[in-house]
């Protein structure tokens, strides 16, 4: 519809204003001089270098003035309320992640918390963008990193999150469930179909659960316990600390190694 009503005021002005001032008018030589006089006046700018002085051009120009105020102030609008929308679709995590090479997040829990933020306290890992998928919240909890609302078990959340390009993906436990494991792990599956090369931590309560002998043998075990411990210790919650060393060189080869590969 602006389109529209912006070729009818342009046309209109062009044409009226063209036959009705040239000649007529000193300051309108050629039809450059109408256009630029259509840009001024349309903007309400009105620099008052070219005036219409017939009856004809000051009753187009009375129309371009108003078509000129909606078409500009209408457009301003729109902008203002898609910029807006943008912002709050990133704040809310409906937003699709565009960083590769992340920390990927899965679920929002209070040793999800204390890993974000003892991250820049760990030298291997600070320099790491962060992005957290989770629907335990509704907005995001820490405004320097990415947001993504949804369940992480829904295939669609992972991608929005950018799973496919994650360098490691940490997956807590949510104690909603009767039997946390089960989605941890249901989670960890999905993530391991969407990217075959991350470094995956899951957060396991029960490790000598059944459903242990049958986990992937390359998930890196994040006891709960264990984790808590380094909390009560006022220690920085390093993952990389809570695996031996064997793991430890594996883990940092594969990151450098996806680093090395992005550049």
């Amino acid at each position: 519809m602006l389109m529209v009503v912006a070729a009818v005021s342009f046309l209109v002005s062009m044409v009226v204003i063209g036959l009705a001032e040239r000649g007529t008018n000193p300051d309108i030589a050629n039809l450059f001089d109408v256009a630029w006089w259509w840009v001024v006046t349309s903007t309400t700018v009105g620099y008052g270098d070219i005036v219409p002085i017939t009856v004809a051009g000051r009753i187009v120009a009375v129309f371009t003035i108003i078509s000129g105020f909606f078409i500009f102030t209408t457009l301003i609008a729109i902008v203002v309320e898609s910029t807006l929308e943008l912002m709050e679709r990133k704040v809310r995590g409906r937003a699709p992640v565009r960083v590769t090479d992340h920390l990927l997040i899965c679920e929002y829990t209070a040793m999800a918390d204390e890993l974000i933020q003892s991250l820049p306290r760990i030298p291997e890992l600070a320099d790491y963008p962060v992005v957290i998928a989770t629907d335990l919240v509704e907005r995001n909890p820490y405004s320097q990193h990415t947001f993504v609302s949804g369940v992480p078990i829904n295939p669609a959340v992972l991608r929005r999150a950018n799973c496919p390009k994650a360098a490691m993906v940490f997956i807590f436990a949510n104690f909603r469930f009767a039997d946390p494991d089960v989605k941890t792990l249901h989670i960890a599956l999905r993530v391991r179909e969407q990217n075959p090369t991350a470094v995956i931590f899951v957060e396991v309560v029960d490790l000598a659960g059944d459903l242990m002998r049958h986990a992937p043998d390359d998930l890196v075990i994040l006891s709960s316990r264990t984790a808590m411990a380094y909390l009560l210790r006022n220690e920085p919650l390093n993952p990389l600390d809570l695996v031996d060393d064997e793991q430890r060189t594996s883990v940092l080869a594969k990151l450098e190694a996806r680093r090395s590969a992005s550049h």
